[in-house]
C-alpha cells in the first residue's frame, strides 16, 4: 500500500482575505484533507471554512501540535499516512515549521520514508527579509526577544554588531503587546547610522514596510499598537 502525503499548508497572516496570498493550488489541496495537525483549532477551522464554506469540520479529526508536543503524541496520525491517508498541517498563522510548530512532525514523517510536501504561501520572515533592501544572501533569525528590557537591550547590541562585523541580516520580532517597548529600545540603545526595517500587517490591506537609518526613525516613528510586527537590522545595499 502506498502511504500518504504530509502537506505542510501555509495560513493567512490574518484578515479575511485569500485572493493574492493563498494559491488556488493550496486551497484545493487543503480541503481535500480530513486529517489535520494544527497549532490551534479554532483558528485551523476559520481558515478551512474560509476557503470552503461547506468544509465539512465535523467529518475532520484535528490533532493540537504545539511547542509542546513530542513525537510519541503524533503516531497515530504517521499510523493514519502509513495507512495511506493524506495529512495536512496548519499553523495559526504563515508556514509550518517556520517559527510555528511542525518540524516535530515533518522529522517523523521522514523517519518512515512517508513524502513530505511543503506548499506556497505567506512568510512574515522572509517577506520582511524581501522587503527590507538587506542582505539576502547571509540571515538570521532569532525568534522572539527576551522580555527582560536589560537582557533585550544586551540582545539588540549584539545583534547590531553582528551586523557590523558580517553584514548577516538580522530578524528578529516580539509578541505585539510589546512592539512598541522594542521599537524604544532599538532608537535608544542603537547608533544613529544603524538600519532598521520595521515591517507591519504583511498581506494585509494596511500593510507597512520601511527602512531607515535609526536616525531617521527617532523623527519618523509611528504608533506600531498591537499589530503583528517583525524587525530586521541591517546593512544598507
Amino acid at each position: 500500500m502506498a502511504t500518504g502525503t504530509l502537506f505542510l499548508i501555509p495560513n493567512t497572516l490574518g484578515g479575511e482575505q485569500l485572493d493574492n496570498i493563498i494559491p488556488p493550488a493550496v486551497a484545493e489541496t487543503a480541503i481535500q484533507l480530513r486529517h489535520f495537525a494544527v497549532e490551534e483549532i479554532k483558528s485551523a477551522r476559520r481558515f478551512l471554512r474560509k476557503i470552503d464554506r461547506q468544509f465539512p469540520i465535523d467529518d475532520s479529526e484535528f490533532v493540537i501540535m504545539n511547542k509542546n508536543t513530542a513525537a510519541p503524541e503524533l503516531m497515530g496520525l504517521i499510523r493514519l499516512l502509513k495507512n495511506g491517508e493524506n495529512v495536512g498541517v496548519l499553523s495559526e498563522a504563515g508556514c509550518p515549521g517556520i517559527a510555528d510548530p511542525g518540524a516535530v512532525l515533518t522529522a517523523l514523517a521522514h523517519e518512515h520514508n512517508i513524502r513530505v510536501s511543503p506548499m506556497v504561501g505567506p512568510s512574515s520572515i522572509l517577506l520582511t527579509l524581501i522587503g527590507s533592501g538587506f542582505n539576502g544572501q547571509q540571515f538570521t533569525f532569532h525568534g522572539y526577544l527576551p522580555k527582560d528590557k536589560k537582557e533585550r537591550v544586551r540582545r539588540l547590541k549584539d545583534l547590531e554588531a553582528r551586523v557590523r562585523r558580517s553584514g548577516e541580516t538580522q530578524l528578529f520580532m516580539d509578541t505585539p503587546f510589546r512592539n512598541m517597548h522594542v521599537l524604544d529600545d532599538l532608537l535608544n540603545e542603537l547608533s544613529d547610522d544603524t538600519y532598521l526595517c520595521v515591517a507591519t500587517n504583511l498581506t494585509l490591506p494596511d500593510e507597512h514596510i520601511n527602512t531607515r537609518a535609526i536616525v531617521d526613525w527617532r523623527e519618523n516613528a509611528f504608533d506600531l499598537a498591537k499589530n503583528p510586527t517583525m524587525f530586521a537590522l541591517g546593512k544598507k545595499q
